[in-house]
């Protein structure tokens, strides 16, 4: 997006134009000749249409939203839950403005810095569209404002940028945009506490290395993970599991050594499957936060009980209705030509290989979970309602 662009999308007649066409197919809007500046238009409408679940804020109020800074912003929905409030934050990648939208309702004051000429305008005219009124954006690169700024700050934000200039996936925290790592000294004279939002790949056992003492937390929403946060101010290092809409977690990093079960797996005596949220399995606490209420054989796979565990967790807990070893030829006989939601951790066999085996069709007639447990593969028929 260029300025001028801004300027037209900025103008009443542009906005007009947009909200007329909201609810149609983009595709149709930029060919018809009747719509003002038809592809610009076109472009907002399907960008306005995909902000509805991920940004209904900016959707309500027909903020600007260009292409590329909707593809790299955090929703509204993880935005909205940092664990950081007070007088004044500086946030160093402002980006499309979300986080800085959320810390305005936490903060007095807001200091947004972002690089981009075109991008900072833009935010500067989505914050009055919103009512915003705290947050000042600054046109400049993080490491240039961070070397000259004299003022200090309760808390310090950053989304580092985790593409390269060719568009590949960052994943280690200096190769991305701000180097965090070495601007940290710098960070750490302008505000005693720094939070940063990571890579949903990025390894918690790293993050207390890099950043001791901290709090590091797991978000994650509707069962993916969505982002790593580090928060620096702690006295002690605390692993956080978060889910978003089902609640939160603590645990204490060691937890995250507990050994998965070595007991031998007899299928005949387990009468429920948990399945760990993603968070708990990022974390690498599924173990420690299921042992006592189920057998565990991996962070990453399935948990199994006798009884109805009684659990305060994110798990899903399901009634077991089979547990046999893999049998294509069994399963075939069985589920040939059925939809079949089918759900695998811990197997190498993939999902295109056992449909293919045998028979099974997607859909949600059965539920079949799939994982290797000593060295065997099982298969798990399931209730297709959890529990819980």
């Amino acid at each position: 997006m260029t300025l001028e662009e801004l300027d037209i999308l900025r103008s009443d007649d542009i906005r007009r134009a947009i909200e007329e066409n909201i609810e149609r197919d983009p595709s149709v809007v930029a060919l018809d000749k009747r719509v003002p500046h038809a592809s610009l238009v076109a472009t907002q409408v399907k960008y306005l249409q995909r902000a509805r679940r991920k940004l209904p804020s900016l959707y309500a109020a027909r903020c600007v939203i260009p292409p590329r800074a909707f593809e790299q912003c955090s929703s509204e929905e993880c935005a909205e839950r940092k664990h950081i409030s007070g007088g004044s934050v500086l946030d160093l990648t402002c980006g499309l403005g979300v986080d800085a939208m959320a810390l305005s309702r936490r903060f007095e004051r807001v200091v947004a810095i972002e690089r981009d000429e075109v991008l900072a305008e833009v935010v500067r005219y989505n914050m009055v569209l919103l009512g915003i009124r705290n947050v000042e954006v600054v046109t400049a690169s993080s490491e240039e404002y961070v070397a000259t700024t004299a003022e200090s700050f309760d808390w310090v934000f950053a989304d580092p940028d985790r593409r390269s200039s060719d568009g590949r996936k960052m994943v280690c925290l200096e190769d991305c945009s701000p180097d965090m790592l070495s601007l940290m000294p710098r960070l750490n004279s302008l505000s005693k506490r720094v939070a940063m939002k990571l890579s949903p790949l990025f390894d918690c056992d790293e993050a207390f290395r890099l950043c001791s003492p901290a709090e590091v937390e797991v978000v994650s929403v509707g069962g993916e993970c969505k982002e790593v946060n580090i928060y620096t101010s702690a006295d002690c290092n605390l692993l956080r599991i978060a889910v978003v809409g089902g609640g939160e977690w603590e645990f204490a990093p060691e937890a995250m050594a507990a050994m998965p079960s070595t007991e031998r797996f007899e299928s005949a005596q387990w009468r429920y499957m948990l399945i760990p949220d993603v968070g708990l399995q990022k974390g690498r606490v599924a173990v420690a936060a299921l042992k006592a209420h189920a057998s565990i054989w991996s962070n990453n796979g399935y948990a199994f009980a006798q009884e109805l565990p009684a659990v305060e967790l994110p798990v899903r807990i399901y009634p077991i209705k089979s547990i046999e070893q893999y049998n294509p030829r069994e399963l075939k006989r069985r589920f040939k030509g059925v939809g079949v939601e089918l759900l695998k951790r811990d197997c190498r066999l993939s999902t295109d290989v056992v449909r293919k085996a045998t028979g099974m069709k997607p859909g949600s007639e059965a539920m079949v979970a799939i994982t290797t447990i000593d060295n065997k593969n099982w298969v798990v028929e399931l209730e297709p309602t959890p529990i819980k």
